[in-house]
């Protein structure tokens, strides 16, 4: 695409927010220019925030990827990774997945904390954060990455906001510590088959460790979550394809039931 004397922070962060408006897809970054190590790939995800912003998009918490030990064993990393949410990735409930805006949609499962206070590492605990927390709820994150055939780096992915697209959270909230949210479950239904299951086990061990992760890394950029903002936990399945006319359900233990179809 480029020369690697061509290639810039600003330039990698334009190109991920012009593919995103404009759905296009892209060829792994990191294939083509090696600079993108990992603080290079958060330096783009802060540009791209910051993009976001002069725009108008409101910050409404952060997303946590790879949290379970089977993704993170598949793209060969051993800690998750932390993104931005904001005002504009919110899909209101029973709206359809705008699936002809974004490029190859997928949805997962997700245990979501509203924050009631303010949370800032470094030395936050799983105990620490989940006393951060006003209530949980269920959440579906329609993630979509900027690259072409869903084939990209993790590098790349940090970059790409970690495929951030939509996300949606459920009506049940319930408070952090009138849960077992180890133990509460999800079914994952597409069209009506069953397709796959998890715990909230399998989100770094435990939800409220992926929280207290987001904490101590991001402040380390000097960021500090704040009150009101959502933390999207990480995927407890696989995501799954979204298409036109397809129709995902999370079946949550405790968290009720989140429905999601695909539009045009």
């Amino acid at each position: 695409m480029f020369n690697d004397r061509e290639w810039s922070h600003s330039r990698v962060a334009d190109l991920l927010l012009h593919a995103e408006s404009d759905a296009s897809p892209l060829t792994s970054i990191l294939a083509e220019w090696n600079g993108l190590d990992l603080p290079a790939a958060y330096e783009v995800q802060d540009l791209t925030l910051q993009m976001r912003r002069a725009r108008g998009e409101v910050v409404t918490g952060v997303k946590l990827g790879v949290t379970s030990k089977a993704k993170q064993r598949q793209v060969g990393v051993d800690s998750p990774s932390t993104a931005w949410l904001t005002d504009v990735m919110i899909l209101p409930m029973g709206e359809p997945v705008p699936c002809g805006a974004m490029i190859h949609p997928r949805a997962e499962p997700e245990i979501a904390f509203v924050l009631g206070r303010p949370l800032k590492g470094p030395g936050v605990s799983a105990a620490t954060a989940l006393a951060a927390v006003d209530h949980v709820l269920g959440a579906v994150e329609i993630i979509d990455s900027r690259f072409s055939g869903y084939k990209f780096s993790m590098m790349d992915a940090i970059a790409d906001n970690n495929s951030s697209g939509r996300y949606v959270t459920g009506s049940v909230a319930i408070g952090p510590l009138d849960l077992d949210l180890a133990l509460e479950a999800c079914v994952l239904e597409v069209d009506g088959e069953v397709v796959d299951s998890a715990t909230g086990a399998a989100v770094h061990g435990h939800p409220a460790e992926a929280l207290a992760f987001a904490a101590n890394t991001l402040a380390s950029r000097g960021i500090e979550l704040q009150p009101g903002w959502v933390v999207l936990t990480g995927g407890m399945t696989d995501a799954v394809a979204v298409q036109a006319g397809t129709r995902v359900s999370a079946q949550f233990t405790h968290l009720g039931s989140i429905t999601v179809c695909g539009g045009r």
